[in-house]
């Protein structure tokens, strides 16, 4: 076997349809695109469409709204803080933040702050200052001897800041 011997395998490589060649191509004169119209011709782009009658996009009603003033809150569970306590990247003796999370790299960006979910096993005992915590997670934290503090006017679940 030399270099130049190398090919495909017969028929492994179909090549390309040239239209408009000549009727004897079988893809000649109209090059497959049926005869005169709209979408004969070039530049076409009728996505949704329908002949005049009122579009299917368009018939149907519109449903709900976009709440412009709710807050995205970044959801971390009590596992993903102990995977980053066990690995050194965050301390479990100071506080933990949003700013502390980041620098973990335990959340990437810092949205409109950071609500605790309780999935998994927290064993370390750690103090939150976050923006949210579901009820559950806040039980959890409390009996590794923890505490949950919520920072921010309003937080996730309609938690009242603690002063």
């Amino acid at each position: 076997m030399k270099l130049n011997e190398l090919a495909d395998k017969p028929g492994s490589r179909k090549s390309r349809m040239r239209v408009g060649r000549g009727i004897g191509s079988g893809k000649g004169k109209t090059a497959g695109r049926g005869v005169k119209g709209q979408k004969a011709r070039t530049g076409v782009a009728v996505k949704g469409f329908e002949g005049g009658q009122m579009p299917l996009h368009r018939r149907l009603p519109k449903r709900g709204f976009n709440n412009i003033f709710a807050k995205e809150f970044n959801e971390i569970g009590l596992d993903r803080v102990q995977e980053a306590i066990d690995a050194g990247k965050l301390d479990a003796k100071k506080v933990v933040d949003k700013a502390a999370l980041k620098a973990a790299g335990v959340i990437r960006k810092a949205k409109d702050g950071v609500r605790l979910l309780a999935n998994g096993v927290l064993k370390a005992s750690v103090k939150f200052e976050i923006e949210g915590a579901s009820k559950s997670a806040r039980e959890a934290v409390e009996k590794a001897g923890g505490s949950v503090t919520i920072v921010g006017a309003k937080a996730a679940d309609g938690e009242q800041a603690e002063a």
